[in-house]
């Protein structure tokens, strides 16, 4: 694969800005790195462009004649590479050097068959009814189950771009609700990790015992203790600096039989990080923003500014690794032979990227406008990138809140 054309603008009127990424655009495509007939467009606006969604898709088809299919959706913010477009009228556009039958664009109007995909990229609208649940059986329709992308964030209307060429046209457009991506096939070489953002201020525990949503025991122990214990806080005397650091921690939850919550200081991708909405003194309990039951394993953790960067940091790191992995060690022989030489994994290359970011994560809380998108350009290099900022991100078969997730299309190390 070629590297992937990628434009993004900005400009109170949509014409303007579609006028801006598309000279972008036709200029890349005529560089010898790049595709010159890319056939998949991801393609994302910010909410100021939603009631023109419609004549936005068209004029960018007419001018693109070689893109056939189109997907991506809404956001109160789109990414482009090194710079964040946030609460300001913007688009953002990749065009994706993919075989055309590794890839499918799906929606309502053509829905993903089961086992006809990989992985999937997805776009979902936030007032669908049971979307956790959509997502777990969407997730089982691929043969990974690995689902990357996240909800449309729209102040106003809402819309998801869903367009393919069919053997009697073009079917799809601009809709409106459900769900919709892109399946992609084994070959398309896509590597994905997601960033929440929190650093564990305890050790791990088992909740032993719990009622709906509040924690009564840690580990045989009373929840509150064990959460006061963590920050090194008592509520007697004068409780406010107590509450305050309360109010600043989370749960990392997981279920019974999931991997561990804690990783090398920072938490895993399984972990569902829910709100501490109160505390109950008199039975020793934490209420968690969500059901818990006894088996459930927690972790309490803080999301800060550090805590942000370095977790971000790290998701571009193991994404370069797995790209491009050290020497192997080699492997015993008998005596008297020969020791093999390491073997040297064939490199991959970055295409493109796609950055799904949490509508509350941008611009101050990683100190300063765009700072989110230079970390990921720091730690990547200049990969032509895209994305949004979501009401809500989607990876592997879950929904998530507050996290980053960040998807690369790779390619053979040397340049077809």
């Amino acid at each position: 694969m070629k590297l992937f054309p990628n434009a993004h603008a900005t400009h109170p009127q949509w014409r303007m800005a579609a006028a801006l990424v598309l000279a972008q655009l036709k200029a890349q495509m005529a560089l010898p790195g790049y595709a010159r007939a890319p056939t998949l467009g991801l393609l994302y606006i910010t909410d100021h462009y939603a009631d023109d969604a419609a004549a936005l898709l068209r004029h960018l088809a007419e001018a693109l004649p070689s893109v056939t299919d189109w997907s991506g959706t809404v956001g109160v913010g789109v990414a482009g590479n090194n710079v964040e477009y946030f609460d300001e009228p913007a688009l953002s556009l990749m065009l994706c050097d993919v075989p055309s039958a590794q890839y499918q664009v799906f929606s309502g109007v053509a829905p993903l068959q089961r086992g006809a995909a990989h992985k999937a990229l997805v776009h979902a609208d936030g007032q669908t009814p049971d979307l956790a649940e959509l997502l777990a059986e969407m997730a089982e329709r691929t043969a990974s189950g690995c689902l990357f992308g996240g909800v449309a964030a729209s102040r106003g209307r809402s819309v998801q771009f869903a367009q393919h060429a069919g053997s009697d046209g073009t079917r799809g457009g601009v809709l409106s609700g459900g769900l919709s991506g892109v399946a992609f096939g084994p070959q398309v070489d896509l590597v994905s990790r997601v960033t929440q953002g929190c650093q564990p201020i305890g050790p791990q525990a088992v909740i032993t015992e719990a009622r709906d949503n509040v924690v009564l025991r840690l580990d045989g122990r009373s929840a509150l203790d064990v959460l006061l214990g963590a920050l090194g806080v008592t509520l007697a005397g004068d409780p406010q600096p107590a509450l305050r650091a309360v109010r600043a921690t989370l749960a990392g939850l997981s279920d019974a039989d999931g991997p561990p919550l804690r990783h090398r200081g920072h938490i895993g991708a399984d972990a569902r990080v829910r709100h501490i909405v109160g505390l109950d003194g008199a039975r020793g309990g934490v209420a968690l923003a969500d059901r818990v039951e006894a088996g459930m394993r927690l972790v309490f953790c803080q999301r800060h500014a550090a805590a942000a960067r370095a977790d971000l940091v790290r998701i571009c790191a193991e994404i370069r690794e797995e790209l491009a992995p050290e020497l192997q060690a080699p492997q015993a022989v008998p005596a008297g032979s020969a020791a093999p030489r390491g073997e040297q994994m064939p490199a991959r290359r970055l295409c493109g990227a796609l950055y799904v970011s949490c509508s509350g994560r941008g611009g101050p809380h990683f100190g300063g406008p765009s700072a989110e998108l230079q970390i990921v350009r720091r730690a990547l290099g200049d990969v032509p990138l895209t994305g949004f900022f979501a009401f809500g991100e989607i990876a592997s078969h879950r929904l998530y809140g507050y996290t980053g997730v960040l998807t690369v299309f790779a390619g053979p190390g040397s340049e077809n």
